[in-house]
């Protein structure tokens, strides 16, 4: 592949400019072909829960020299503890119980830092066209290209459209169709903030509780010892009054989680004043297909599978790579690449996207007795009797062969 951009290359745009349109975005610059990227929000958005890199989305982060940059942000994150309502552990598996590919892997890092790496390796490259608090409005394809309106009023024409803008993707709406065509409600919400660490939290260690009626709480190691990242679950009927009211969101989760023991009358009351407060649906996005003549659709956009696979980077970084490599592989063929793309990649994300079993319900009792049953299983998981299925389960997607685009060296 040329690593010089020349005119004759096909003109590509990412919409969002998370992990996964950040990834496509440098593996298309490396092979010479133009990128633009739009994202909506006015600077890259930091913070946010700890994502993990295992198997081939470890591949693909060394393949793309991304390795030294996460390492000298990897969390100290050491395994998952699980506590009652007085703060007594019940419950505690080390990362390495697992070899580093359970629920807490070997390498964490939150994902705010990995988009940092991913921008710094863009920014050290160029050649890519950025812009902050840009969007596109409407899409249009014919045989030639796609033209996109934006909200800035601007129209220009690309070769290939990538929908990179997550799981309520506006690139999905426009050229697919309405996101409820594609759907599925998986039976609750998640919430995540960073929070000052309350004190007598155990350093390095993920702690989780269970409150009774299908709540769980718990924190993640921040980078920061003084700060930490607050994960609330809630298992519960949607509810389309919550969708982008914050203040709704916000008495929701003060109301389940009153009286909840452990920490979380201090996570209920530290959730006002965080910066990077999420909300959102647990979702699944199954499309009969992520492409449509000159656009394609990655990560969320196309193959979300929730927070509960674990997966939702793994998927972004993966599908990344290979949408970049068959793009500069079929680069005067758009349609051909995009195709390509989807038939490489279907194999992964249908085990990507499988749910772990009981999926939200199994993480979230109801009742203290479904409590105790769940971490009796959980006990039971770590035994060396059981401990051959659960690695089977963890590395489901390892035995996938990450194809392998030629590119330059990257040091």
């Amino acid at each position: 592949m040329s690593i010089s951009t020349n005119s004759n290359s096909p003109r590509v745009l990412i919409s969002g400019g998370g992990i996964g349109g950040n990834a496509v975005a440098l593996q298309l610059v490396r092979a010479g072909i133009r990128a633009t990227v739009v994202e909506r929000a006015a600077a890259p958005r930091p913070g946010g829960q700890a994502v993990d890199l295992r198997g081939p989305s470890r591949d693909v982060a060394e393949r793309m020299g991304l390795m030294p940059g996460i390492k000298s942000r990897q969390l100290d994150e050491r395994g998952m503890l699980y506590v009652d309502d007085e703060g007594r552990e019940t419950l505690r598996m080390p990362a390495e119980l697992f070899e580093g590919k359970g629920g807490v892997a070997e390498i964490e890092i939150t994902r705010g830092d990995l988009n940092e790496v991913l921008l710094e390796a863009l920014a050290k490259e160029g050649g890519v066209d950025y812009r902050y608090g840009e969007w596109i409005t409407d899409a249009r394809q014919d045989a030639a290209g796609v033209e996109i309106t934006f909200a800035s009023g601007a129209v220009e024409r690309f070769d290939i459209l990538v929908g990179a803008d997550g799981l309520h993707s506006a690139t999905r709406r426009l050229v697919f169709g309405p996101e409820e065509d594609f759907a599925t409600y998986l039976g609750g919400y998640m919430s995540f903030f960073t929070m000052p660490t309350p004190e007598g939290t155990e350093p390095h260690w993920f702690s989780m509780h269970s409150l009774v009626g299908g709540t769980g709480i718990g924190l993640r190691p921040d980078a920061d010892p003084a700060t930490s990242k607050a994960i609330i679950m809630l298992r519960t009927a949607a509810d389309p009054a919550l969708r982008r009211d914050v203040q709704a969101q916000q008495q929701f989760i003060r109301e389940r989680l009153a009286d909840g023991g452990w920490h979380s009358a201090t996570i209920s009351a530290a959730m006002t004043e965080a910066e990077d407060f999420y909300f959102d649906e647990l979702a699944r996005i199954d499309m009969p297909s992520w492409v449509s003549g000159r656009v394609a659709l990655v990560g969320d956009a196309g193959y979300c599978g929730s927070p509960l696979t674990g997966q939702g980077t793994a998927m972004a970084l993966v599908g990344a790579y290979v949408l970049a490599g068959e793009i500069a592989t079929h680069a005067t063929d758009p349609e051909r690449a995009l195709t390509r793309y989807e038939e490489v990649l279907r194999p992964f994300v249908a085990k990507a996207q499988e749910l772990p079993p009981g999926g939200l319900r199994s993480m979230t009792p109801k009742t203290r007795f479904g409590i105790r049953v769940g971490h009796a299983v959980s006990r039971l998981m770590t035994t060396k009797a059981m401990k051959p299925l659960m690695m089977r389960m963890l590395t489901a997607t390892e035995s996938y062969e990450l194809p392998d685009y030629p590119t330059r060296s990257v040091a």
